[in-house]
């Protein structure tokens, strides 16, 4: 039987470096208030990445801190600063002290390097330049359900990042890196691994998720599988002379294509996104590898989760525009599994925007 647990609650609101909330200015507003502020969406993502890429979060210290310190600190100009900060704290991203200083709330701490659950890296990402070439075209693909990518560039997205545009390669790269590090300890702990001996993590990327179990449980093994250039940066822990090496297999490969690993456990984190060939196959090459009664683990964002759907249906476009992919539905994510023979159990939630599905291969 499938399962759902609770949606998990709202974050709360944001606070500056002293506990004291961030005001919320009057009632909602207008409808056509609204609108306004939706359609000038661009300087607010443009606001965050220009605070982002001058440091302004790290030269923030504790203590409010005047405008002109902080121009001379990141190199800009203090009358120009004043204003991104002061369209920034309108949504809660610092905040304005009545003595004209600017502190840090909950919210812009998460834009410093050496916040533990830092979206610096998260925040350059979804406004490279590329993004704003590609965004006026979503009428596009809405209309042939498929990217745009290759009209604007000329070439694939994958193959543009890694030969034009290799700054923007560094930015995704560690974007997915900060991204899988900071949610690896949730499904870590997320996970019950009663039984379970050998774990495999297909479509792992670099490992994290797998570096993070074989931490927590010392008797564990397993084997992380990704495509060629991808395991070849590894996390450390997992290779050469890394404290997990001895119990850790690193194996090269498309899982579209097979998957030649035994374990008692697989995990699929966020690979089935895009076309629903690559889904199927993915899925079934699961089946074929597997034992009867293996536990296998699928983890996605989910467009209808309502917590998260601001950012994930967003996500869900820009996949649209970029590689003529899709974030999927409770509905839709049930249904691929299904139909590719695993038998569900539960859904659980990992954090505020991830979602396990916890299935079983069948006799």
């Amino acid at each position: 039987m499938t399962t759902v647990s609770p949606t998990p609650a709202p974050t709360p609101a944001p606070t500056t470096a002293h506990g004291a909330a961030v005001p919320h200015h009057g009632a909602a507003p207008h409808p056509g208030m609204q609108l306004r502020e939706i359609v000038f969406g661009a300087a607010r993502a443009a606001a965050v990445r220009a605070a982002a890429r001058l440091g302004v979060a790290d030269a923030l210290g504790d203590t409010p801190a005047d405008v002109r310190e902080l121009a001379a600190l990141v190199g800009t100009e203090p009358a120009p600063l004043r204003r991104l900060l002061r369209a920034l704290s309108c949504y809660g991203i610092f905040a304005e002290t009545p003595d004209g200083c600017f502190a840090h709330t909950d919210m812009s701490r998460l834009l410093r390097e050496d916040d533990p659950h830092s979206l610096r890296h998260i925040s350059l990402w979804c406004t490279e330049p590329w993004t704003w070439d590609v965004w006026p075209r979503l009428d596009d693909a809405v209309r042939t359900g498929r990217s745009v990518f290759q009209d604007v560039h000329g070439k694939g997205f994958f193959d543009y990042l890694h030969q034009d545009a290799h700054e923007s390669a560094q930015v995704f790269n560690r974007a997915m890196t900060t991204s899988s590090v900071q949610s690896a300890l949730d499904v870590a702990e997320l996970l019950d691994l009663t039984g379970v001996s050998v774990v495999a993590d297909i479509g792992g990327g670099q490992g994290h998720v797998l570096a993070s179990l074989l931490e927590k449980h010392p008797t564990l093994r397993g084997t992380l599988m990704d495509l060629p250039g991808v395991v070849a940066r590894a996390d450390a822990r997992l290779r050469d002379e890394g404290p997990l090496t001895g119990r850790a297999r690193i194996v090269a490969g498309d899982c579209r294509e097979a998957i030649p690993v035994q374990a008692d456990l697989y995990i699929i984190k966020n690979i089935l996104e895009w076309d629903d060939d690559s889904t199927r196959r993915t899925l079934r090459n699961v089946i074929r590898a597997a034992r009867p009664g293996a536990r296998v683990v699928v983890i996605e964002n989910l467009v209808d989760d309502t917590p998260s759907m601001r950012f994930t249906t967003a996500m869900d476009l820009l996949l649209l525009l970029n590689v003529g992919g899709a974030k999927h539905t409770r509905e839709s994510l049930v249904g691929r599994i299904s139909d590719a023979g695993l038998v569900i159990d539960k859904i659980v939630p990992v954090n505020p925007y991830l979602h396990a599905f916890e299935c079983v291969v069948p006799d």
